[in-house]
């Protein structure tokens, strides 16, 4: 079945009311730190807090009543898990899931919840994909794929209408790339409803799977990428056409870049973005140039991120823009240095979160001692003021890494 505008209509008339027609906002303060006028896009509004819910239900509301009875089985990183377990779950269709052993445990513990055996199998989505094709074939199941059915695409594009709808005057759509399921729906909408927009899709440097597909070359992947969502070895037969066909360009995003976005999206949005979810406004930062003037449509297509990781990511941010600085100070070992220290630090205005003692350092005089001390400061040069106020009091310090001050 070919993915065309009509076949995108019809996928949005099936989804009406099952799942959520998201907002598609204007983000004054993300247009002012990237110099493009941002417009988002929140499925991270829906039931399972990402769009997978969409290509999901399109594809089990095409079984028949012999294939529902079977069940179906999917292979996901957690998003498009989550999403065929909800609506299967509804539509009452036994539903078996396989997830590689990294996906965060939210997301694992959200797909059981919603009623589906979940197997974890395999380091890679890859690895998933083989076990999944295993079970299929053991226990008769449908097959749900995460990207490279036309159903699914039909599914992901409705998200371009309802942008287009909302802003039509929009320049560009910036759409994260795993699979290509996504970006291949919503370009099929996107250059049938404003055949000059500019589509860019955004990968993570260490999956650069579409990219390579598209040169003929063997994609390099591998390692820790807080995108996990879109971490994928082997995009779709189908979707590789559909993006060779209808996108303008694809971008690769280092972690650096994916971390600033997540914690743009909070902190600045209030709003949880996943790693994957985040992909489009970190490529805006990492390229403002590329955009700056446009208006730029961005999905933000995910939100299931593990709080820890999350917390993590805003404590790396606050130490990136020196709002949270660790310094080793070497001393004098006396009774009441530390209470100096302290006064020295607020009397500058500074609020001390952290202090380490260490005597036993070797490279450190006997009578002397270290302390690391963890501090919030207002921004990297009110931090230098209270580092130059310690060294005027006799205080030796050192700029140290967060974690290093841990140890």
């Amino acid at each position: 079945m070919p993915v065309t505008i009509e076949t995108i209509r019809d996928a949005a008339s099936l989804i009406e009311g099952a799942v959520m027609r998201t907002p598609c906002l204007p983000a004054p303060k993300l247009s002012q730190l990237t110099g493009a006028e941002i417009f988002v896009k929140y499925e991270n509004l829906q039931v399972t807090n990402a769009f997978k819910e969409r290509g999901a239900l399109v594809k089990l509301a095409s079984l028949s009543d012999a294939e529902r009875a079977r069940g179906v089985i999917a292979m996901s990183a957690g998003n498009h898990a989550q999403a065929v377990a909800y609506h299967a779950a509804r539509l009452g269709i036994p539903a078996t899931i396989v997830m590689p052993e990294p996906t965060p445990i939210v997301k694992i513990a959200a797909t059981r919840g919603y009623g589906a055996r979940v197997v974890v199998s395999g380091e890679m989505l890859a690895d998933a994909q083989a076990e999944a094709e295993r079970i299929a074939k053991a226990d008769d199941l449908v097959w749900v794929h995460p990207y490279d059915d036309p159903a699914i695409i039909a599914g992901q594009g409705t998200i371009a209408l309802e942008m287009l709808a909302d802003q039509p005057d929009l320049d560009t759509l910036v759409v994260p790339v795993g699979g290509g399921g996504l970006i291949s729906g919503m370009a099929i909408a996107a250059r049938a409803l404003k055949p000059g927009i500019r589509i860019v899709g955004v990968e993570s440097e260490l999956y650069p799977s579409m990219i390579a597909a598209l040169r003929g070359e063997q994609a390099r992947c591998g390692g820790a990428t807080l995108a996990e969502g879109i971490a994928v070895k082997n995009v779709g037969t189908l979707t590789l056409e559909l993006v060779r066909q209808h996108v303008d360009d694809i971008l690769l995003v280092d972690e650096t870049a994916l971390e600033r976005a997540v914690n743009a999206y909070l902190t600045r949005q209030k709003t949880m973005a996943e790693g994957a979810g985040a992909a489009g406004l970190a490529a805006i930062l990492a390229n403002p140039d590329a955009f700056s003037g446009q208006k730029v449509g961005l999905v933000m297509c995910g939100g299931n991120i593990d709080p820890r990781l999350l917390s993590s990511i805003m404590v790396r941010a606050l130490a990136r823009d020196g709002q949270l600085v660790s310094v080793r100070i070497t001393t004098a070992d006396r009774p009441g240095i530390l209470g100096e220290i302290a006064s020295i630090v607020g009397r500058a205005g500074g609020n001390i979160m952290e202090v380490s003692h260490h005597r036993l350092f070797l490279n450190v005089p006997a009578k002397g001692t270290t302390l690391d001390v963890t501090m919030e400061t207002h921004d990297g040069e009110h931090a230098a003021t209270i580092l130059d106020a310690l060294e005027n009091a006799g205080h030796r310090t050192e700029r140290i890494d967060l974690g290093e001050s841990r140890l």
